[in-house]
């Protein structure tokens, strides 16, 4: 089976050269401003004039598009010219059909798009690689060394040469339960939904799916590569809930949100919300600063979560003990209004008053990625 090769390749250093890849290709900012008003009967010129109207620079946005474009055409030819069979697939034509038929995945585009092409990925021992297909303007923390992106032949004689190693990037696994859950997601990929959009979509997703009524605990059909983040759809309410650390003794808080990151996700947005800026700091306090700073980092194979309360509100009525730790579990029970849990990003599930979730890492989850040195 392709877990057992996969495991003996690692085991014994070999390589690892399948025979059919999957390559998911991000839309870019040009692909999509194109499909959004070509539905309203915009020619080329029209769409052109009205993003000038917004700000948009129409030849820079169609010149990242020829960049992206040529980067992906260089990785398909790489394959292909080594007789593997490639299956070409746009964010919306990417579902779990292709996935089984693939002996690998290939996520051409940015960190976004590598956190689309792991969603669908559940069996362990297939690997999800990410080429940055323009630098330039993405991070791509997620993909290959950027050198790779220009030869990717390099890469793929690497890994016939067994020249890498395996990294499992644990991921977060969700349980759903309580009154009036709904565990049918709303993908905010490609979207831009307004709060009231957002809002109706779920309601929507309620409606359409009988399986509304459970109760639960219903183990949600996504894995979090990156971050679980709970809150108010609308920024400027506080959110309300409970939380449990760790098995601990429930706890009110009223906040800006909750963020549970895995190692990968240590790095982003959980990172941001914690750091110390050195601005705010006197000169003395750098090194303090910089150690403390080091510490929110953490390897994304490690199965532990870091969590982190935002702007908590505390008084007479809310508390908040802890604001931020590393965790194996975390529980919260909603006292929302209209909230959501959002999943890296791009899934979102309704959490209103009642429901409640689990937070949890399982070694079973963990995503297959690739390590090539620089």
């Amino acid at each position: 089976s392709r877990a057992e090769d996969c495991g003996a390749a690692e085991a014994a250093g070999g390589g690892f050269r399948p025979a059919r890849v999957a390559v998911v290709v991000k839309t870019t900012r040009y692909e999509f401003e194109q499909q959004r008003y070509r539905y309203a009967g915009l020619c080329e010129e029209d769409l052109k004039q009205l993003l000038a109207l917004k700000g948009s620079n129409y030849a820079g946005l169609l010149e990242r598009h020829r960049i992206h474009t040529k980067n992906v055409e260089h990785v398909v030819d790489s394959l292909r010219s080594e007789k593997i069979e490639v299956r070409l697939v746009k964010r919306r034509e990417y579902n779990e059909e292709t996935v089984r038929w693939a002996d690998a995945v290939i996520s051409a585009g940015g960190d976004g798009t590598m956190l689309l092409a792991a969603s669908k990925v559940f069996d362990k021992f297939k690997p999800v690689i990410g080429v940055n297909t323009d630098p330039e303007r993405s991070e791509g923390h997620l993909c290959l060394p950027v050198r790779y992106t220009h030869s990717f032949p390099e890469a793929l004689q690497k890994l016939y040469r067994g020249e890498f190693r395996w990294q499992w990037r644990q991921r977060i696994r969700l349980y759903l339960e309580g009154t009036g859950i709904n565990p049918v997601p709303v993908d905010l990929h490609e979207q831009q939904l307004s709060q009231e959009q957002h809002s109706r979509a779920h309601i929507n997703e309620r409606f359409q799916d009988q399986r509304s009524d459970v109760s639960g605990p219903h183990l949600l059909p996504v894995r979090a590569l990156n971050e679980v983040f709970i809150g108010e759809s609308l920024s400027s309410r506080a959110s309300y809930y409970e939380i449990s650390v760790d098995d601990g003794p429930w706890e009110k808080q009223k906040s800006s949100g909750l963020n549970v990151c895995t190692g990968t996700g240590s790095k982003a947005w959980s990172y941001n919300i914690n750091k110390v800026a050195s601005q705010a700091v006197e000169e003395i306090l750098n090194i303090v600063t910089n150690d403390y700073n080091e510490s929110l980092q953490y390897s994304p194979e490690e199965p532990k979560m870091f969590f982190s309360v935002r702007e908590p509100i505390v008084n007479r009525v809310f508390s908040s003990s802890r604001q931020r730790g590393f965790s194996s579990k975390v529980c919260v029970r909603s006292r929302c209004w209209d909230a959501c849990m959002v999943v890296d990003g791009g899934t979102s599930f309704e959490f209103n008053d009642g429901a409640i979730a689990s937070i949890l890492i399982d070694k079973e989850d963990a995503l297959c990625t690739v390590l090539l040195e620089e």
